[in-house]
């Protein structure tokens, strides 16, 4: 994903499971635990945040730092 010369990507430094809330929280330049929390919910409450998080975990290039 390419928005304004940024892009997102899966983060090995700091990842709890796959690195995709890590990649969210620095794309979008927040805390990446308020990502983690928001996908929780958004799992607990709608099976899709389940399936988005898979798919992202799959789709997603990994950044190396």
């Amino acid at each position: 994903m390419d928005f304004n010369g940024k892009k997102l990507y899966k983060v090995r430094e700091g990842k709890m499971i796959c690195g995709v809330c890590q990649g969210m929280g620095e794309y979008f330049g927040i805390d990446p635990n308020l990502v983690r929390l928001g996908m929780v919910l958004f799992g607990l409450f709608a099976f899709a945040g389940v399936i988005f998080y898979i798919a992202a975990a799959i789709i997603l290039p990994e950044k190396y730092v």
